[in-house]
């Protein structure tokens, strides 16, 4: 009896030991497979490759790039018809099985075979959602195994809810559409809980094949589709006879869409946002995909900006607004053309266009750097440069006139006169320093002072941007940060952004500012004055108005406004357009800034440095005023230098009389 006992207690302990031993090696050998499977956990951060969302500064959302899901179903927020119909049409058996349904398997082999060929599948929604997310489409058995696998861990991490609801926000439905909530717009322009039976039923039809079933190419097939979907929700129970009938008979009724944030909200930004990005990261990330990009555009500001270019561009010229901040560099507002539809070119970054008077910026940033004061006295009238004769708005000239006043009253003669005091050297240097002549080098000419060379729109508002700065010029930027698929942060502005550069000395650009808010407050930018804070700036109008400018700045933020013609033809305005447009918009945006004063006027005591002898004029002499350290003298009659080659094309720049503060524009037509 004890012998009995103690042989079936080794036999049972042995039992045990080996018993255990098994179920370790079990656990471990599917701990370490489990290992190598992914965390379903985070399939809610789950984005298709070469996604990429672009985000206001504010958040919203400008457009999604690529196979995105554009708009995902909440948790606790998918309506229950919809989930009822997916279930019969998908995974009737999905609340059961533990994410491989060995009963359908089996139910659908016994079917195909009868019928010959394939008539139902066999995955479960979790295996539909694994392969999705984790897997490739390929038809292997490894992938069928993984799928499996996948679709079992799935089960033990997530709730059945919780599977339903991802699936249901990333099926592809067709036309574009990933997820439940896109398909409903696309084809009915509804969201979730405004389906009908009919409608759920269509949409629950289509997984298995997309482009075959969707209504918008083959309605007959997509009708068939729908009543297999009643049939089985009746079956299931969901619904009854009745209900059924009714909603087999009823018509497609279908309302297409695009869908949401397909097309961007403000797409001559996001064009150019297109071209800077891959300076920024690899080509790797961005196929990757998973992008979220907060950029710098103000989305509301956007919309207003696009409106007054529409509602004031004069005789159907075309119109750009763009706005950045001095200090950041970041652009809140582009506006590229009237019609993104119509024209995709971007007049705001790929146009170039003669600058007019706007391009005076330089040659007077460059006299107030050499030791011209504002109140250095001029003498303005009429003159030539071997053949080349400058003249003013109707042949109207001031003779003895200051600087800070030639500039208010936009004098040619004086402009192409500092080239002569200062050199050309200084002033190309200073056009450089401000993002000016760069990619496009300025040669010697002296129409560059009054506007021969193109320039983009950005790149002028870039330039004025920095005088407002104080002298310290930032890149324009479209970018506040980037983001990976992990949430990990790939390029940020304040680590990686431009710190921005010292192009003029500080007390240069507060003479520059001081001078410039006389434009505004008396001059020819009268028309863009704002009743509660200072503003500087300067208009521009190229040979036959064919180029109507003004960019000007509140401390805080920097616009230019353009009209034109693509065609370059004469617009037959003024302008004071411009800067009555610029007015308009700054009027709705200027609240978000506290009202700041330019620093005061600067005492200014540097000697006048002239231009070295050497390379300064067109021919290499030296022009009046040519000689080095020599002190500064008003008047004096240039030396006749014959001017090289003109650039491509020059449009002499003609800004016109001070306009009235009073001005209203020309009717638009």
């Amino acid at each position: 009896m004890i012998r009995t006992r103690r042989h079936w207690f080794l036999i049972g302990g042995s039992a045990l030991v080996i018993g255990s031993g098994v179920a370790l090696a079990q656990s471990a050998v599917v701990k370490a497979f489990d290992a190598t499977l992914p965390d379903a956990r985070g399939i809610s951060r789950f984005n298709r490759p070469g996604t990429i969302t672009l985000l206001a500064s504010n958040g919203a959302v400008i457009q999604k790039l690529g196979p995105a899901t554009r708009e995902k179903i909440q948790p606790g927020e998918m309506p229950l018809l919809v989930k009822q119909a997916f279930i019969a049409a998908e995974d009737r058996r999905f609340y059961e099985h533990n994410g491989v349904d060995i009963w359908g398997i089996g139910r659908a082999l016994v079917r195909n075979v009868r019928q010959g060929a394939v008539r139902e599948g066999a995955s479960t929604i979790t295996q539909q959602l694994a392969r999705t997310v984790f897997l490739s489409q390929d038809r292997t058995i490894t992938r069928k195994l993984k799928e499996a696998a996948l679709a079992y861990k799935l089960e033990r991490q997530l709730s059945k809810e919780q599977i339903l609801e991802q699936y249901l926000n990333y099926v592809y439905l067709g036309a574009s559409a990933y997820g439940l909530s896109d398909a409903a717009w696309v084809y009915y322009s509804k969201t979730p809980d405004q389906l009908n039976l009919q409608e759920a039923a269509l949409i629950a039809g289509l997984p298995p094949a997309p482009s075959v079933y969707s209504p918008l190419v083959n309605p007959e097939l997509a009708l068939e589709r729908r009543s297999i979907v009643l049939n089985r929700m009746r079956q299931a129970g969901f619904i009854t006879a009745s209900e059924a009938e009714q909603a087999r008979s009823s018509p497609l009724d279908l309302k297409p869409a695009i869908p949401k944030y397909f097309n961007s909200s403000a797409p001559y930004f996001t064009s150019w946002v297109a071209q800077q990005l891959p300076q920024l990261i690899t080509p790797e990330q961005i196929e990757l995909g998973g992008l979220k990009i907060r950029t710098s555009l103000n989305l509301d500001w956007q919309k207003k900006a696009q409106q007054v270019v529409r509602k004031f561009a004069p005789f159907n010229t075309e119109g750009v607004i763009v706005s950045m901040e001095p200090g950041t560099g970041l652009v809140r507002v582009m506006v590229g053309g009237k019609n993104f539809s119509s024209s995709q070119f971007n007049r705001a970054t790929q146009g170039l266009r003669s600058p007019g008077s706007t391009f005076k910026l330089f040659p007077y940033a460059a006299a107030i750097s050499s030791g011209v004061k504002p109140e250095d006295i001029f003498v303005d009238a009429p003159r030539c440069w071997s053949g080349y004769c400058p003249k003013n708005f109707k042949n109207k000239y001031f003779g003895n006139i200051s600087l800070a006043d030639a500039l208010k009253n936009s004098l040619n003669t004086v402009a192409v006169q500092l080239q002569d005091k200062v050199g050309f050297d200084a002033i190309i240097s200073t056009a450089n320093k401000l993002g000016i002549g760069n990619e496009r080098p300025l040669g010697k000419y002296y129409p560059m002072a009054i506007g021969a060379y193109e320039q983009t729109v950005l790149d002028m508002t870039a330039a004025y941007a920095a005088v407002a700065n104080r002298g310290v010029y930032v890149k324009p930027m479209a970018f506040e940060e980037i983001r990976g698929p992990e949430g990990n942060v790939l390029w940020s502005r304040r680590i990686d952004g431009d710190k921005g550069s010292r192009a003029l000395d500080s007390e240069v650009a507060d003479a520059m500012n001081w001078m410039l808010q006389r434009v505004v407050t008396g001059g020819t930018g009268a028309a863009a004055r704002l009743d509660d804070r200072p503003v500087a700036g300067k208009t521009g109008t190229s040979e036959g108005a064919r180029d109507l400018w003004f960019i000007g700045s509140i401390p805080q933020l920097t616009t230019a406004v353009w009209f034109g013609y693509d065609n370059n033809a004469e617009t037959k305005s003024s302008s004071g357009e411009a800067a009555w447009a610029w007015k308009q918009f700054m009027t709705q945006v200027k609240g978000s800034y506290n009202v700041q004063n330019f620093p005061p006027k600067p005492v200014l005591n540097r000697p006048f440095k002239g231009p070295k002898k050497k390379g300064n004029t067109p021919s290499g002499d030296a022009a009046s005023g040519g000689n080095g350290d020599q002190p500064f003298s008003s008047g004096e009659q240039p030396t006749p230098v014959a001017p090289a080659a003109p650039p491509r094309r020059y449009v002499a720049p003609n800004d016109g009389p001070p306009v009235d503060e009073n001005f209203r524009p020309l009717p638009v037509q």
